[in-house]
């Protein structure tokens, strides 16, 4: 009597030799890694390095030259359709100036869930109504967007992917020009959809807070120059390479911090 095993499940983020080209500028060459369900992965790098064109290929907004982006073992297409995926974009690339409240914002994540009509049902409306209790905008849902201050948006995109019940959530530089207390609220929640079992890939340059953060980091200067855990990767050599001298000292890795 044969025992049959199964498979372990395809990752959440798999890419294989991604290569992105701008007018003859290399965005990404030759990029790939895969992250696992249940991880909360920290992409580093200095302004112009690649970050959000990774973002943007694995939205599938951009078309690479070469290479292949898959998501739970199905193209971006795909999983966007399922509404697996959530995309928290830089605050420069969203129209602020839009009449849309905060709470329409975050039912839009419900659009997959309902019919032709895009009639909210009772589920969508406590699924919206949940997910900005989890952020800390219940107050705020009547409020028109652009009048929100910086990371309260950033929360109201986060709690659009909640709402959207997406297994896998891409932020874009999130703590850019938050304060502290949207920070912290941020990385909790984070940390509390990694235990969920949901898979995070952000953006950040707050080097020092990664480790408390992130169970992977990728350090990406438009190829992969490290990637592992994030003491592995942020050692000052690897900064160095990536930041220049100055970067190397911003922070100090975990593991040496441990035996200050």
């Amino acid at each position: 009597m044969t025992t049959r095993t199964s498979s372990p499940p395809a990752p959440a983020i798999s890419v294989r030799q991604l290569s992105v080209h701008y007018d003859g500028v290399v965005a990404l060459d030759n990029v790939g890694f895969t992250l696992e369900r249940g991880q909360v992965c920290g992409l580093i790098g200095v302004n112009g390095s690649g970050k959000s064109t990774l973002f943007k290929s694995l939205m599938g907004l951009v078309a690479p030259q070469r290479g292949t982006v898959t998501l739970f073992d199905r193209a971006h297409a795909a999983a966007r359709k399922e509404k697996l995926v959530a995309y928290v974009p830089q605050s420069e690339d969203v129209d602020w100036n839009f009449p849309v409240s905060v709470g329409d914002v975050v039912l839009m994540g419900r659009y997959a869930h309902m019919g032709p009509a895009r009639r909210a049902s009772r589920a969508d409306r406590s699924a919206v109504d949940h997910a900005l209790d989890r952020v800390g905008l219940a107050d705020l849902r009547h409020r028109q967007i652009g009048e929100l201050s910086g990371g309260q948006k950033k929360r109201t995109f986060v709690a659009r992917g909640i709402a959207q019940d997406a297994q896998l959530l891409l932020l874009d530089e999130p703590f850019a020009g938050v304060d502290k207390a949207s920070e912290a609220t941020l990385v909790t929640l984070l940390r509390e959809l990694k235990e969920e079992g949901r898979t995070v890939l952000v953006s950040t340059h707050d080097l020092a807070g990664i480790p408390q953060l992130c169970d992977r980091a990728i350090l990406l200067h438009h190829s992969i120059l490290a990637e592992g855990i994030p003491a592995a990767v942020l050692t000052h050599e690897n900064l160095a390479r990536a930041f220049g001298t100055a970067g190397s000292a911003a922070v100090v890795p975990a593991s040496e911090r441990q035996g200050a």
